[in-house]
């Protein structure tokens, strides 16, 4: 055996040296997620900590769970969890089908020109920031925007969209879909295109039309791609969507608009800071994602579909 691990390096090595070209492309990359990764990782002990700015990360003192223990006693903590897993859930429902639904129709467009100038179209969005989006929703939706513009000129009554609690979450599926689906969508298109195209063309020879052949040959290899990805959301269900709900919300709509990442921005920009108190409540999101990850993963595995982990 030790013998066997001799050769084993060697082999190593005389493959490193080989391509050698390859491995120094690989140590850039490694260092980023060296320094802006995994490093970074350090400051999760500020979780276990009271924070002293003189004494910094590294020389505060211990307080053990103490951090734990004051978020697990605030009332506004668990209204921000049950916040985050409602609206987060539904984004689930209504946002992820979307690029898939748009990657299909995409893949039945025949004029090739209309094709790449919609795909043009829908992509663009992702290209705006949040910021962005928050001024162009606000400049159509508020009191004298453009929607409310087109009511009073018929005779209505203005509506305060934007300061709606009802409204809120609708318009930040709305957004979202908007922003995100066409850029998700290039995920799908380019899972379709891998597809052999000689399973369409048995088909059309057996005389499935376009709907048996999306039921059966293209939904079915999309199947993979949509179970990854579907684990990947489900990993981030405890933090998605801060840009926007920070570029969207309001006084009127706090209330309504408050999840875990609009918690700990608050608590530790808006008040008394205790990056130690902050600290303790994002590792507690962080392992409730990685949680919900791994049981995506599993749940996904045991219906026969692909999974992440071995």
């Amino acid at each position: 055996p030790v013998g066997g691990n001799t050769g084993y390096r060697k082999s190593i090595l005389i493959g490193m040296r080989k391509h050698w070209q390859i491995y120094l492309l690989i140590i850039l990359p490694v260092l980023w997620y060296v320094l802006f990764a995994y490093y970074p990782m350090a400051g999760l002990q500020l979780a276990f900590k009271s924070y002293k700015v003189r004494d910094g990360i590294w020389g505060s003192p211990f307080n053990g769970i103490a951090n734990f223990q004051i978020m697990l006693s605030d009332a506004n903590f668990f209204r921000a969890v049950g916040r985050t897993l409602q609206i987060n859930v539904l984004r689930l429902l209504l946002c992820f089908p979307a690029p898939i639904f748009l990657a299909l129709m995409f893949n039945e467009l025949r004029i090739g020109k209309f094709k790449q100038i919609l795909q043009t179209i829908f992509t663009f969005p992702n290209f705006l920031s949040w910021v962005i989006v928050a001024a162009l929703f606000n400049n159509v939706f508020q009191l004298d925007g453009l929607i409310n513009g087109v009511i009073t000129a018929l005779g209505g009554k203005e509506i305060n969209f934007v300061g709606s609690t009802k409204l809120f979450q609708p318009f930040l599926y709305g957004t979202d879909i908007w922003k995100n689906a066409g850029y998700s969508a290039i995920i799908y298109i380019a899972a379709i295109s891998g597809i052999d195209q000689d399973q369409y063309e048995a088909a059309r020879i057996d005389g499935a039309n376009r709907i048996q052949r999306l039921l059966y040959i293209t939904l079915p290899n999309l199947l993979p791609t949509i179970s990854v990805m579907f684990i990947l959301t489900c990993g981030g269900l405890m933090s998605a969507g801060f840009d926007q709900v920070f570029n969207m919300s309001n006084p009127a709509t706090k209330n309504v608009a408050e999840i875990l990442d609009m918690y700990i921005y608050r608590i530790t920009f808006q008040g008394s800071v205790d990056y130690g108190f902050s600290t303790a409540v994002s590792l507690f999101r962080s392992v409730i994602n990685m949680i919900l990850l791994v049981i995506a993963d599993r749940g996904s595995k045991a219906m026969g579909g692909n999974g992440l982990f071995v």
